[in-house]
């Protein structure tokens, strides 16, 4: 009799245990962030730890309101608090490093680029395949040292600009390019005076797919009206309405072969 109420009690436990693990989430979305002047980098953490959202951070070393920059160490406890939440973190390239055109000599091919962060800030160069590899796993080396966490072996080039070379050459060093869904766009960089916060919000809303990868940043120079003290919680209890479900880049089907490296 007792050996049945003891198992009959560990079936019971055993079926509460399972009903607290995480649902079935048949409708995700992939919310991601930018770096960029830092400046509601505390109201976004703040927002995805009620909310219980985890994202992923692509991280380029930009400057910030407090006149440092984004992976400096004044900034690195907030990095590594987020590594405790559970978020997830990946390159941007360092110097936040825009592709400009691709440079084929031969069999030797190297890239336009134009940072616009870091010591050539506005200069136009060239690097070759070897040197933006090394330029994406400046800012890898950097979350690594921050946040005690391996990051996901992605990268996202700045303004999503690139070409089939530059994605190639990437792959060939480890690193996938993870762009974003058009409806992903979440508009946080443009004008306010002809995109406002609810239209931005009643878009995404209308728009969103499961599936979809969003974007937004930690921060826009020119943007008056900021959009994440308005949008992103709204945004994500929204979404939440209607049924969708947030992940990270490392659940994501697509980049799956990937991510398992960096476990």
């Amino acid at each position: 009799m007792h050996l049945k109420l003891s198992c009959a009690l560990l079936l019971a436990v055993s079926t509460a245990a399972a009903a607290v693990q995480a649902p079935v989430c048949d409708k995700p979305v992939y919310l991601t962030f930018d770096t960029g002047h830092m400046g509601v980098a505390p109201l976004i953490a703040e927002v995805l730890k009620r909310e219980q959202v985890h994202a992923t951070f692509f991280a380029a070393n930009e400057a910030t309101k407090t006149g440092g920059s984004s992976l400096d160490n004044e900034w690195a406890p907030w990095w590594k608090a987020r590594a405790a939440e559970g978020h997830e973190f990946a390159s941007h390239t360092y110097d936040h490093v825009y592709w400009r055109g691709d440079v084929v000599k031969g069999q030797e091919l190297s890239f336009k680029v134009k940072p616009s962060a870091g010591p050539r800030d506005g200069q136009q160069f060239t690097m070759t395949a070897a040197q933006y590899c090394e330029e994406i796993g400046r800012s890898e080396d950097r979350l690594r040292a921050m946040t005690g966490k391996e990051p996901l072996p992605l990268f996202r080039a700045p303004g999503g600009k690139t070409s089939q070379r530059l994605l190639a050459a990437a792959k060939a060093c480890g690193y996938a390019h993870v762009g974003w869904a058009p409806a992903g766009f979440l508009g946080d960089e443009l004008p306010s005076e002809k995109y406002s916060n609810q239209r931005l919000l009643d878009q995404a809303l209308a728009n969103i797919r499961s599936g979809d990868i969003l974007l937004a940043h930690l921060g826009i120079w020119s943007r008056q009206d900021p959009w994440a003290p308005a949008v992103l919680e709204p945004l994500i209890k929204g979404l939440k309405q209607r049924g969708f479900c947030f992940r990270t880049l490392r659940e994501h089907p697509d980049y799956a072969g990937w991510t398992r490296k960096s476990k």
